[in-house]
Formats: C-alpha cells, sequence, structure tokens
C-alpha cells in the first residue's frame, strides 16, 4: 500500500468516525485550540494518574485533517508518561513540519505515520499539529493555543 493511500484511508476513517470524542468528566487538566486560518476549534481533555495520561479526548469542530489528526493523537497518547506523549509530540511536529527526514522510520509511528502526507499540503499543517500542540498545552495546563 503507498502512503498516499494509507493517509487517506486513515484520514477518512478517523475523521468518519473519531475515537475519543467528547468530554471527559471531570478531566483532570484541559486546553482549548484555534485555527484562524480554517477556523477549526478543539478542546483537548487529560486525565492524569501521576504522570501517565490514563485517559485523553477531544471535542470540537474542524476539517477531516484537524478531526482524523486529533483522533489519532488521543490513541497514541492514552497510556503513555506525559514524557513519552510529548517525544511523540516532537516526532509528529517534525515529521510535519520539515525538521525531522522525511522517511525517519515511518512504520514505528503506525497509524500515525499516515499524517506524513500532510507535508505533501503546506497549508494543511497547521490543521494537523493543532491537537498535538493544545494537547501540549493541557499537559502544561497553560490554556489557549492558537496557530497564529
Amino acid at each position: 500500500m503507498d502512503l498516499r493511500d494509507l493517509y487517506r484511508d486513515v484520514i477518512v476513517d478517523h475523521n468518519r468516525s473519531p475515537r475519543n470524542f467528547g468530554r471527559i468528566d471531570p478531566p483532570v487538566q484541559q486546553a482549548e485550540g484555534f485555527n484562524p486560518l480554517c477556523g477549526d476549534k478543539l478542546h483537548i481533555y487529560l486525565r492524569l494518574e501521576g504522570n501517565v495520561i490514563s485517559d485523553v479526548s477531544f471535542e470540537g469542530s474542524g476539517c477531516a485533517i484537524s478531526v482524523a489528526s486529533a483522533s489519532l493523537m488521543t490513541e497514541a497518547v492514552k497510556g503513555k508518561t506525559e514524557t513519552d506523549a510529548l517525544a511523540i509530540f516532537d516526532r509528529i511536529h517534525g515529521m510535519l513540519t520539515g525538521s525531522r527526514e522525511a522517511d525517519d522510520d515511518l512504520a514505528a509511528l503506525g497509524k500515525l505515520a499516515a499524517l506524513a502526507g500532510v507535508r505533501e499540503f503546506p497549508t494543511r499543517v497547521k490543521c494537523a499539529t493543532l491537537c498535538w500542540h493544545t494537547m501540549k498545552s493541557a499537559l502544561a495546563d497553560s490554556g489557549t493555543v492558537t496557530t497564529e
């Protein structure tokens, strides 16, 4: 399967049936994210047990890439330590912004490798990274994130 097919299939699946969509009550930490260029808005909710993300979810609206990325992100960080979640953030951010080698072990990323396809659409990188920046903000308990 070619990366473009994987990208399309995973993005469509996670947009149509987002995982971990909805509010966690009560969340321990949360943050809002907003992309004024395209109108994507989301809210990330985290529950921590010690330094482990025991639960994570999101609410909001946005384009297919934004919703799919948030869905994939919640699956990737649930059960991870804060340190591991931030390491995944660094990998994904680097992959999408080009600060990492394009083929930097994509197989190790599992479904997250589908996000590599966003690189072909530079105007959509902020759509894909919004949830990641918002998750990072929620971990720091620092409030609202904007892509501008």
